[in-house]
């Protein structure tokens, strides 16, 4: 089937109590691991490409990798901008194929985000693109994405409703204390998400579709096997995955993921190439890594999203 909008998506989501995954991609391996398991599953899911995978891999390889995904696997895929950081680079993804664009102004003032916001909603309205933006700045680091502990802040409810009805906005990532990257919390600290923030979010935009960014869980035998064969990953932590759940049968519709992948991709190959150091055949150390992708995201779409089984609902 060709690629699809999030808005069936998401509606179907909010009303099953299930989110949706959405997987950075950023190379053949990702894209066949994260939709082999999505297949077998027969689960909806999201890819989404950020700006330092474009540069990576170029946006025309990256978008013809996901079109051969979707004549091999026979489910609803919907290729999604992440973290646009101008009007330019969303265009450019609505004009080159992408049905799905976040524009990214959290960083502006409160107006300049609506302002930047509705321009992006405009240009990709009328060229049947769905939008995604931000309110509220998730710390942590992520491909061009860089927000220290000191500068993220948390969603301010009261803000939400007039945010989209001035800028027409199809969904909204919020910051509840997500974060980006491997390292979202502090050692001995206890990982909690602001679920008082998300209620209130949610009653004063009802039966709107949230996002949640920042949402992986650092998957720590991924980081064991990384550490016990070269690599140097000290205290890195995610997000639990109880939490994850409990906000999947929210108002939360879309879930990001991306450093559990990067994670189990490493472990695959480091563990191939430090036991058989005599190894040099791409192909030997990236299909273990790409297994380990398969596993990760079979694990998040029954055990965490919930969204197993819904392909054919959202078709």
């Amino acid at each position: 089937m060709a690629l699809v909008t999030t808005t069936k998506m998401f509606k179907k989501a909010y009303e099953g109590g299930y989110a949706i995954g959405a997987f950075n991609v950023n190379n053949m391996e990702i894209i066949q691991g994260i939709t082999e398991a999505a297949g077998e599953l027969n689960a909806p899911i999201i890819l989404q490409v950020s700006a330092g995978a474009r540069k990576y891999a170029n946006h025309q390889y990256l978008v013809k990798l996901v079109e051969a995904a979707l004549e091999i696997n026979d489910i609803p895929i919907a290729l999604h901008l992440d973290h646009g950081a101008d009007f330019d680079i969303c265009k450019s993804c609505v004009d080159g194929g992408f049905t799905s664009v976040m524009i990214d102004a959290s960083k502006y003032p409160f107006e300049e985000n609506i302002e930047l916001t509705k321009k992006v909603v405009e240009y990709a309205h009328d060229h049947g693109v769905v939008v995604e933006a931000e309110l509220g700045k998730l710390a942590g680091i992520e491909d061009d994405v860089n927000v220290s502990e000191e500068d993220s802040s948390y969603t301010q409810p009261d803000e939400v409703e007039e945010f989209v009805d001035k800028t027409g906005v199809d969904s909204l990532a919020i910051a509840i204390g997500t974060s980006h990257g491997a390292y979202k919390f502090k050692p001995g600290t206890k990982p909690q998400l602001r679920f008082d923030i998300l209620h209130e979010i949610e009653k004063r935009i009802p039966e709107f579709p949230i996002v949640l960014h920042g949402a992986s869980s650092v998957p720590q035998e991924y980081v064991k096997i990384i550490n016990e064969h070269g690599g140097k990953l000290k205290d890195a932590i995610g997000v639990p995955e109880d939490q994850l759940r409990e906000a999947a049968r929210s108002a939360v519709c879309k879930i990001n993921i991306d450093s559990d992948l990067r994670l189990g991709l490493t472990a695959g190959i480091r563990q191939v190439m430090w036991e058989d150091p005599s190894i040099f055949d791409p192909r030997d150390y990236l299909k273990v890594g790409r297994a380990n992708i398969k596993t990760i995201v079979a694990h998040k779409i029954k055990d965490v999203l919930g969204s197993d089984g819904k392909a054919d609902e959202v078709r």
